[in-house]
């Protein structure tokens, strides 16, 4: 059989994945002739063979391919067997992509919220920022009785709440509201934007706050 052919028929059994392969050609003849013609793919020689590292990235396999051809081409016969192969190790399970973190439903944020407030916040203006734009609107009205306002900057909606009484909703009606959302599917990050802790509202609904030029 031709060199090129049993090279064919040795390279139909190897693994999908296999990455390196040695062979061993043995001349039926002059063995100093076939090493000349293999000359290029560097053979070593152990006893009566002659032994080849074949690589399979880039062009290895083709350019084996072309000197057993010349082998056959200057009809110089021999054996050729697979001494060994190496395989690619198998890919494991893919690393899981890193995700961000789960968010709460938005009234477990109100709750977790409220935990790293100081007991005795009296003020605080939070603001929503929602998933998607188009749950702007209906976030708004589910919302109404925070009374929100829209930040121009952001997809996202802003209210203020009081923890004790005062201009801003109580946390219940907070908690309630963000409720009515997270039923309708809207998401969304919560945050404080600013808190005011231990205030006396003497004669007055609470603070003013000025953000970006307006009374909030």
């Amino acid at each position: 059989m031709r060199a090129v052919d049993q090279w064919a028929a040795i390279e139909d059994g190897l693994p999908e994945t296999w990455s390196e392969a040695r062979l061993a050609f043995e001349p039926e003849g002059d063995m100093s002739g076939a090493a000349a013609i293999l000359a290029p793919l560097g053979p070593g020689r152990a006893a009566e063979e002659l032994l080849i590292h074949l690589t399979r990235a880039g062009s290895g396999a083709e350019r084996l391919r072309n000197a057993l051809g010349r082998l056959d081409t200057r009809r110089v016969w021999g054996t050729l067997r697979l001494v060994d192969v190496q395989v690619e190790p198998e890919a494991g399970p893919r690393p899981a992509e890193a995700r961000a973190p789960r968010r709460p439903p938005l009234p477990e944020a109100w709750d977790a919220l409220q935990e790293q407030l100081p007991p005795d916040w009296s003020d605080v203006l939070c603001e929503l920022e929602l998933d998607s734009s188009d749950h702007v609107p209906r976030a708004a009205l589910l919302g109404a009785p925070l009374n929100p306002t829209r930040n121009p900057e952001a997809v996202a909606l802003r209210f203020r709440a009081s923890g004790k009484y005062g201009y801003g909703a109580s946390p219940t009606m907070v908690r309630r509201c963000l409720a009515r959302m997270e039923a309708e599917g809207l998401t969304g990050r919560l945050s404080v934007v600013i808190e005011l802790s231990g205030a006396d509202k003497a004669h007055t609904q609470g603070p003013v706050w000025r953000v970006a030029g307006r009374s909030v």
